[in-house]
């Protein structure tokens, strides 16, 4: 008999690639982590990782036992979910993780109307950029992740997780308000072809977005300064030191002193924000009503 706790390992060392960081996501030690996986390979008779230097690769027998694990683990979350609406307990906490204006612009919000409709539900918040928030729902750092789509993102049918969408919302462009383009009314992003770029570090799903969108224009972007704040991308346009695309959304209450704000003509970036849980965890009484609240909060955020 297969026993499901190691399946979970086998799945975090795949997730991670290593003993050692899939160890440190489940809190165990890497001995611990080897030694179950080891006993795994007994369970099954087969040899179910390579291992070279400090990573790891699943052999075919792994692959096709992580995609029963997959199924297996949502089954489990699926049992848990309804335990749980049996034992009517609408009650608890749940940890979310999300990004800084997707917290302000939606999670937020929606704390404000859990607190009307369940008051027993309790959310605690993990700050985390739109690439992070995903590893640690998989990890189980947190229930549920406020997450932006980017290259290398968990495709919509990922066995390991259920998404729902909330809203998509496009980039616009910002230039110092002495740009030779700042009188325009809308702008082609290969207008910018030859300016100094500012935008986010590599990693950060926006810094994709950026990539892609002067990509699809014809261009690769001179990226001259980065921060993953969009208050400080804005105040060094303002200083002259660049132009960016910064989410429609990240601009609301911003002060916009220096710069003037374009919208983007033709195939231009866009933000598409989802929530994610555990596959099989999407109707837990707990989980539910948060990704309700969060599909209310987000209604009418999408914008062209």
């Amino acid at each position: 008999m297969i026993d499901p706790r190691r399946l979970r390992i086998l799945r975090a060392v795949a997730d991670h690639r290593t003993v050692t960081a899939a160890a440190a996501a489940l809190y165990l030690t890497p001995s611990a982590v080897s030694q179950q996986l080891a006993a795994l390979e007994q369970e099954t008779g087969h040899t179910l990782l390579i291992r070279s230097g400090r990573g790891v690769t699943l052999t075919t027998a792994g692959e096709i036992l992580l995609t029963h694990a997959h199924a297996v683990l949502s089954q489990l979350e699926r049992a848990e979910a309804e335990l749980a609406a049996y034992a009517g307990g609408a009650a608890g906490e749940v940890t979310v993780a999300a990004f800084a204006t997707g917290i302000a612009e939606v999670l937020a919000p929606a704390i404000g109307r859990l607190a009307d409709e369940h008051p027993g539900i309790r959310v605690r918040v993990r700050d985390a950029e739109g690439d992070a928030s995903l590893p640690m729902v998989l990890d189980g750092e947190a229930d549920l992740a406020l997450a932006v789509e980017y290259r290398g993102a968990p495709r919509e049918d990922d066995l390991r997780l259920a998404r729902v969408a909330l809203y998509a919302e496009p980039f616009d462009a910002v230039l110092p308000a002495g740009h030779p383009l700042a009188g325009s009314a809308r702008l082609e992003l290969a207008d910018l072809a030859d300016s100094d770029w500012i935008g986010p570090y590599p990693g950060n799903p926006c810094h994709d977005v950026m990539l892609l969108a002067c990509e699809l224009a014809g261009f690769e972007p001179r990226l001259v300064h980065s921060s993953d704040d969009f208050r400080a991308v804005v105040a060094l346009a303002g200083a002259g030191a660049g132009v960016a695309l910064v989410p429609r959304s990240a601009l609301r209450g911003m002060e916009l002193k220096d710069t003037i704000v374009l919208p983007v003509s033709g195939p231009a970036a866009t933000r598409r924000v989802f929530a994610a849980v555990r596959r099989g965890a999407e109707a837990h009484p707990l989980l539910s009503p948060v990704l309700e609240a969060l599909s209310k909060a987000a209604a009418g955020l999408s914008t062209g």
